[in-house]
């Protein structure tokens, strides 16, 4: 009989428990198939993050993990971070502030992509694709909160991750600002065919997501 998983899409937490010290703190089996997006819910100290780098595979040893996590029928679980072809968006940004803005997505660039006229060709469409076309060699200390939070999901989406994690990304942008940011980040993902699993504690965020919700409770 042929494995199912070969046809699976999507990210799956398969019965996946996480503990520590004997107190379980995530219990999640669910599916997120391709442009889906999960929102994980919870205060601080539930066991959010902690969740994400299970995913990333950059949990702490100290924490005790059963069950599964497969994207697209690939089993995560046992492989290295840079194997996992998972793409991470935090609060910060993290761009390399000795890099110009151009050379910051270029970084995150599938190595598939050959030659300095390809990858520059690339740059520019990713840059135009989030409305910052021509800001290829500015230095990303001139850019506002959400040029940069582009970016950023730029350069992640650039790396051609086969699922996207978002550790509370809007938090640090002003109402405004973040409205925008959370509209563009959903829409690219949708468009890239994405799924996505959400970790917040801001209603908003779960609301803009507009899909399925899970509440985390403080241990």
């Amino acid at each position: 009989m042929a494995d199912a998983r070969r046809d699976e899409t999507g990210l799956v937490l398969d019965r996946l428990r996480i503990a520590i010290g004997g107190t379980e703190l995530v219990a999640v089996d669910a599916t997120v198939r391709p442009g889906e997006v999960l929102t994980v819910m919870g205060p601080s100290g539930s066991g959010k993050s902690t969740l994400l780098s299970v995913v990333t595979g950059t949990v702490d040893p100290a924490f005790t993990v059963a069950g599964g996590v497969r994207v697209n029928g690939r089993e995560l679980t046992g492989l290295p971070p840079e194997a996992r072809r998972v793409g991470l968006l935090f609060q910060d940004e993290l761009l390399f502030p000795h890099m110009s803005v151009g050379s910051n997505l270029a970084f995150g660039l599938n190595r598939g992509v050959r030659g300095r006229a390809a990858r520059r060709a690339r740059v520019e469409e990713a840059l135009a694709e989030v409305g910052l076309e021509g800001f290829a060699d500015r230095d990303p200390a001139t850019l506002s909160g959400g040029q940069k939070a582009r970016v950023a999901l730029m350069r992640v989406l650039l790396s051609e991750p086969d699922a996207l994690l978002l550790d509370e990304p809007f938090s640090r942008l002003d109402p405004d600002r973040r409205d925008r940011v959370r509209r563009l980040v959903f829409d690219r993902a949708r468009a890239h065919g994405l799924p996505v699993l959400l970790v917040t504690h801001d209603a908003a965020d779960a609301r803009a997501a507009g899909e399925r919700i899970i509440r985390l409770e403080s241990s």
